[in-house]
């Protein structure tokens, strides 16, 4: 299955490299190129991808802006937003927006490459350094976590750390069906669309 990409970029030559890295795919197909935000928005809802890679800041709309208009307009397209910045506030409005990932410029080809996919599998994607800066040490009492179970914690205290189902399985000792039916429990109590909503709930409650 081709993956069909928009990237907004407002910087024709980053926009170009980044059109052109994808196309050598032979599961990309970069379907529309966007100059700032505004345009980035029409040109999703027409062509509906299956991933926008954006920008934060662009003119006319900027990216938090533009991934918040996407993701309300269509729910199954992931946004994966590219930034030089990795202040936690730029992370924390991406993923409150609705963003499935947040990758810093400076970051590999290849792993903005892998990053496309991984978005488009479903998955959420934190950049190192931007992992790093959400979860630097903040005072505790954050609401919405009362009620869970001890385990439920600690299953959500590690996705925010970035793990895997499959190593929160591991170091836990549990099994597929169990973290499954943990997170699955996570996102009803709390109320949160996705594992990158519960990474905010575990940040804002000072789990991490």
């Amino acid at each position: 299955m081709t993956v069909r990409v928009l990237v907004a970029e407002d910087q024709a030559l980053l926009r170009a490299s980044l059109t052109a890295l994808l196309d050598a795919e032979p599961d990309i197909q970069v379907v529309a190129q966007a100059a700032d935000g505004a345009e980035a928005v029409r040109l999703a809802t027409s062509l509906v991808p299956d991933v926008v890679l954006t920008d934060i800041r662009m003119p006319v709309t900027d990216g938090i802006e533009a991934t918040r208009l996407i993701r309300a307009a269509l729910p199954g397209t992931r946004v994966l937003v590219l930034t030089m910045f990795e202040v936690d506030e730029y992370v924390l409005g991406a993923l409150r927006a609705g963003a499935s990932g947040f990758l810093l410029k400076d970051a590999e080809p290849q792993a903005v490459v892998d990053a496309v996919r991984t978005v488009h599998a479903g998955q959420t994607l934190l950049s190192p350094r931007a992992l790093a800066r959400l979860i630097d040490p903040v005072p505790a009492g954050g609401g919405g976590i009362e009620g869970l179970t001890p385990r439920q914690t600690e299953v959500l205290r590690l996705i925010a750390r970035g793990r895997s189902n499959a190593e929160i399985e591991a170091e836990l000792g549990i099994t597929r069906a169990t973290c499954r039916t943990h997170i699955t429990a996570l996102l009803a109590r709390l109320g949160a669309r996705d594992r990158a909503q519960l990474v905010i709930a575990a940040y804002e409650a000072g789990l991490v």
